[in-house]
């Protein structure tokens, strides 16, 4: 019997990445193609931000209510957030050294770059800057959980998730009605998933199209030191970084970048990380972290890891200094460090994060704020890159903390290997 030939998806997303760039180059400049792409996009994101919610909260719900242990629910969270923070920061860092190294934004010519519209940025960081210190907390307990929902704000639906959790497990077997619903709803939503995942390349060639239409490729020419820079630093993070954390947790990086590649080639096309996440932490849970470390670790770490958006705000703030001729002194740039470590945890869900946490900071240590419209024209580009390092990023925290927690299952990575092994 003859197999039956099958494209995958990985291959199936690129002929839509090419195509699209195709496309978008054909009719650069035509407003009109916009149109008609655009929907095809934004159909595919709300697909995706539909099922997002509903898997969080019932993978959360089972995984949580199946330990029914507040004390190790507790110590993760704590050993979560510590692990971040090392790693965002260890971003930060690195980010910076390359810019003090490489020199971005020296002897670049403003009068040859062309200015985007940062306006639409200029009022939620206005919001962001009225927020206290400890608004973040009091933001992650929700007054209104079916509004969290509705507003996709990720650290009320866990909070309430793991809360909820707890609570079903606390009640024993009158709880055992409850976990069955949500484990269907789970096991559902993983289903619906599978069948969104096939609109995903008619998805990536609109976005990928309007993106390509509106901006060419003649706007990375006076700005490819910049890109060149952000992506080669980018690689230097997760081949010697990631790759040594992922060494301590027994994982070959290229190995996870394998089994990856999928989720990796549509998070770069799509520029969003919310676009794989119901995938990788299918995967993740495969490759034997338990359900409960997969199904927290991961959703927090959208709002508290992003390492490749701190990498690339750290450059982006150097390279405008240097672009105006500020030169800032060490005790500036450790300013400026510190104040990206704050500005950068708990606002995921705002649109163009990474300009909001930027605009937020640059007046911190002097950078003019305006510089910022220079680069908005291929912010689209870097982001597509910073996405699959902030995707990496959590998909290995999620087998660190499994690792740290002493609960990863090694017999079950090594069953992947086996089942997979064109992988290898």
């Amino acid at each position: 019997m003859k197999k039956k030939f099958r494209i995958s998806l990985a291959t199936q997303i690129l002929v839509g990445l090419i195509l699209g760039i195709i496309v978008g180059g054909i009719f650069y400049g035509n407003p009109k193609i916009e149109t008609y792409l655009q929907p095809l996009g934004d159909i595919f994101l709300h697909l995706i931000k539909m099922i997002v919610v509903p898997i969080i909260i019932s993978t959360l719900i089972v995984g949580v209510a199946g330990t029914g242990d507040m004390k190790q629910l507790g110590r993760l969270g704590g050993k979560s957030l510590i692990y971040f923070e090392i790693i965002t920061t260890v971003a930060i860092v690195i980010g910076l050294l390359s810019a003090n190294l490489f020199q971005p934004g020296a002897g670049v010519n403003m009068n040859e770059l062309s200015q985007g519209d940062i306006s639409k940025y200029v009022a939620t960081t206005e919001e962001v800057k009225h927020e206290g210190p400890f608004d973040i907390i009091v933001g992650i307990v929700p007054t209104n959980i079916i509004q969290a929902m509705s507003e996709g704000d990720m650290l009320a639906i866990i909070f309430f998730s793991v809360i909820f959790g707890l609570g079903v497990a606390a009640v024993g077997e009158r709880g055992k009605p409850v976990l069955d619903f949500f484990q269907g709803v789970a096991d559902a939503m993983f289903w619906v998933t599978n069948l969104v995942m096939k609109f995903a390349p008619i998805g990536v060639f609109g976005l990928i199209g309007v993106t390509v239409s509106k901006y060419g490729f003649a706007s990375l020419i006076p700005l490819g030191k910049l890109a060149i820079l952000v992506y080669a630093t980018m690689l230097f993070f997760i081949f010697v970084v990631l790759g040594l954390v992922a060494k301590f947790a027994g994982v070959n990086i290229f190995f996870l970048i394998k089994v990856l590649k999928d989720e990796l080639i549509l998070a770069f096309s799509t520029a969003s990380s919310e676009a794989v996440l119901p995938r990788i932490m299918l995967k993740m849970e495969k490759l034997g972290a338990p359900k409960d470390i997969v199904s927290f670790v991961i959703p927090t770490g959208y709002s508290f890891n992003l390492d490749g958006s701190t990498l690339y705000q750290a450059i982006a703030a150097l390279f405008i200094a240097q672009m105006y001729g500020i030169h800032l002194s060490i005790g500036e740039q450790i300013t400026l460090m510190l104040v990206l470590m704050v500005t950068s945890k708990g606002i995921a869900g705002v649109p163009g994060v990474s300009f909001v946490v930027l605009l937020a900071t640059l007046g911190t240590v002097g950078i003019p704020i305006e510089g910022l419209a220079f680069i908005a024209g291929i912010d689209r580009i870097l982001d597509m890159g910073r996405t699959v390092v902030n995707v990496i990023g959590n998909s290995l925290a999620s087998l660190v903390m499994a690792k740290w927690e002493g609960r990863f299952d090694t017999e079950k990575m090594k069953n992947y290997f086996k089942d997979n092994e064109n992988l290898a």
